[in-house]
């Protein structure tokens, strides 16, 4: 059977091709009209994910395609059922009947089968385990037993209803993501990823390990548009990862370097990770909010990769390119400048106030418009007509506010009209029916793991074994919240080295946010600190999902790139837990002043944390100064005046230690003849 990075790197087979753009149809209809019930655009949704993974992962010969296509179709005809038998469900709802029980055991049967197809075993063990206990926790001695259900109450939670595979992790994979892999599907095929590595290479490329600043800066940028973090790897990777090996690093820390830069597009707001959307339907509020406590810590994690590349950089005396081999940053914003007003559009439209679905459909209509508008006016010779031309489509597009998206709609269609007769439309045509399918197939994986873990969400719910687990918890560290944060980074790490972000953020903030609440950390901030480190376990070894996604670029072994990932990224480690003391740090409260020191407090601790990892500052330093360094960062955590009186004074001394001692250092190689 191929691997799923096989899959996805060769083309689509024609017939899932046009499934997939059907599947995409799909989703932008139901969103720009909202003409179905949510649980019926649920089932659909995960009907479409299980034909496609189905008809896509089954190789090894002929029977083996037809066992996959019948599966995969087998489980779309089952997500039908939900959609002809709506009302009598809804009236008898918690009443399974024999039809209810086949249609609901075989779905569960097939979103497992799918999703260790897609991501491997681990995941389906995980949520094997928890359906098992909901099945015989009744003969478990101790705190966690039961009090039994029955199967027909076990399938109808898990195949039916709002808690099992059809649960909030659905409805947001239905809705938001969908659409925003969708929106960055089209910004990539239209030439943004060109646009950014052109910029960050004219910005940074020049600069002290330049080649690594690039892949942290074109990273960053990609995840404003694209919350994938292996998306992000195996696209800005091709690129920035040779030119850092081609440049004096090691293939191990290119690869780490863009295993952490891209990982940190799930943080990166205006278009967040899945879980962000996850968490605000979780929280109940909106999308904006997450991104407002997102923010801070998202720039502070790509501060800390960019300051440890330009350290490693100092360290192994290595330098950027020549000024003149690198693009005129600006001269490519004034290429591709167009691309840039979907992606202000749907700022602005976030932070007004309107919903993420309302804003993603909008953002995405705007890409499809401006890149078939660019494709009509191309080779107009005369400037005025062009300034004509975009002078009365965008009024056309101002038509939304009386006509909603329809405008939209009829506006595409007029322009894809008139790029069928065009010379090279058909080109800009075919570039759109790629990126309806592109966005279906990146959707897979997320799609295919919001299903599965409703299985675990509903029989916490069912069986209230969070509040138990509590309980214990909380026994442990009630009188000690860093160790209770501690233990629920461990978990994260520990469950991060099998299970993707989402699963993983589920899992540990179902557990884990009820317990830190009852410590005194804010639902959002603890559900950020989930996420983070949930974030991390994707570059943690022995299982690194991102550094692995690197390896056939980097051509290195996976565990070697998690090695040099967690050094990049090790520093990041302090930020969640310097939010959770410092509530300003995620805009949670304080004023101005409060929310400048805590950034200022947490660049130090960073950077001494980063010098203590890399051996390097303006100079190299030893093993004791590394070890002072870090233990200075450790004690600007706590927001705690002694303990950070004495961590500024313990970095004041050091220093003012290392910069005369580099003084000498440079006063000596000056005096020293040739």
């Amino acid at each position: 059977m191929s691997s799923p990075h096989d899959t996805a790197a060769q083309p689509l087979p024609r017939a899932i091709f046009w499934i997939a753009i059907v599947f995409s149809c799909f989703q932008v209809w139901t969103a720009a009209y909202s003409p179905l019930s949510s649980q019926v655009v649920r089932s659909v949704h995960v009907g479409f994910v299980l034909l496609m993974v189905f008809s896509l992962y089954s190789s090894g010969g002929r029977i083996h395609r037809a066992l996959g296509w019948g599966l995969g179709i087998l489980g779309f005809a089952l997500s039908f059922y939900h959609w002809i038998f709506e009302s009598d469900l809804t009236a008898r709802a918690g009443q399974m009947t024999d039809a209810d029980m086949v249609v609901g055991i075989l779905t569960v049967v097939l979103v497992f089968e799918a999703t260790r197809r897609m991501m491997g075993w681990a995941l389906p063990i995980i949520c094997g385990l928890f359906l098992a206990y909901g099945l015989f926790g009744q003969y478990i001695p101790g705190p966690f037993m039961h009090r039994g259900y029955g199967f027909d109450q076990i399938v109808s939670t898990l195949g039916f209803g709002v808690e099992g595979i059809y649960g909030t992790p659905t409805y947001v994979s239905s809705t938001y993501i969908y659409l925003f892999i969708l929106f960055g599907a089209f910004l990539e095929q239209a030439g943004m990823i060109q646009l950014f590595s052109d910029f960050s290479m004219g910005m940074v490329g020049h600069t002290r390990g330049g080649p690594a600043k690039v892949s942290v800066v074109s990273s960053g940028l990609m995840g404003t548009i694209n919350g994938s973090g292996v998306a992000n790897v195996v696209t800005t990777g091709q690129f920035t990862i040779p030119l850092m090996k081609r440049f004096g690093y090691s293939s191990a820390f290119a690869g780490g370097v863009e295993a952490t830069s891209s990982m940190g597009g799930q943080i990166m707001p205006p278009v967040m990770g899945a879980v962000a959307f996850i968490m605000a339907e979780t929280l109940n509020i909106p999308y904006v909010e997450v991104v407002k406590a997102a923010l801070i810590p998202a720039i502070l994690y790509f501060t800390t990769a960019f300051i440890s590349v330009h350290l490693e950089a100092g360290r192994r005396g290595l330098h950027g390119l020549d000024k003149k081999d690198c693009p005129d940053p600006w001269k490519a914003v004034r290429a591709r400048w167009y691309l840039l007003l979907p992606l202000i559009g749907l700022v602005a439209l976030l932070f007004s106030g309107y919903t993420p679905l309302f804003s993603g459909t909008i953002g995405l209509g705007l890409t499809v418009i401006l890149i078939f508008g660019a494709a009509v006016i191309q080779g107009a010779s005369q400037p005025v007509l062009r300034y004509v031309f975009w002078l009365l489509l965008g009024i056309a597009c101002a038509g939304f506010v009386q006509f909603g998206v329809t405008d939209f709609f009829v506006i595409i269609a007029g322009l894809g009209l008139a790029l069928m007769v065009r010379k090279h439309g058909r080109d800009t045509l075919q570039l759109a029916l790629n990126s309806l399918a592109e966005g279906a197939r990146n959707a897979l994986s997320v799609a295919a793991a919001c299903a599965l873990v409703g299985v675990i969400i509903g029989i916490i719910n069912l069986t209230g074994v969070a509040a138990e687990f509590g309980g214990q918890v909380i026994a442990i560290g009630e009188n000690n919240l860093f160790l209770a944060l501690f233990l629920t980074m461990i978990t994260c790490l520990v469950l991060g080295m099998g299970i993707p972000t989402i699963p993983n953020y589920i899992i540990t903030s179902s557990l884990a946010a009820p317990i830190l609440l009852k410590l005194g950390v804010p639902l959002i901030i603890s559900h950020m600190f989930v996420f983070y480190f949930g974030i991390m376990a994707d570059l943690t070894p022995p299982v690194a999902l991102a550094a692995f996604a690197a390896a056939p670029i980097a051509r290195e072994n996976g565990l070697k790139i998690s090695i040099q990932a967690l050094r990049v990224a090790v520093a990041g480690f302090v930020i969640p837990y310097m939010a959770v003391y410092s509530p300003a740090l995620m805009l949670q409260g304080g004023d101005v002043l409060a929310v400048v020191y805590i950034v200022f407090k947490a660049l130090v601790a960073i950077t001494l944390w980063a010098a203590g990892i890399t051996g390097f500052l303006l100079m190299p330093i030893g093993w004791f100064a590394r070890l002072y360094a870090i233990g200075a960062a450790i004690l600007l955590v706590a927001a705690i005046p002694l303990t950070d009186d004495i961590g500024f004074a313990a970095t004041g001394l050091f220093l003012v230690w290392h910069v005369v001692r580099a003084r000498r250092a440079r006063a000596a190689a000056a005096t020293t003849p040739a």
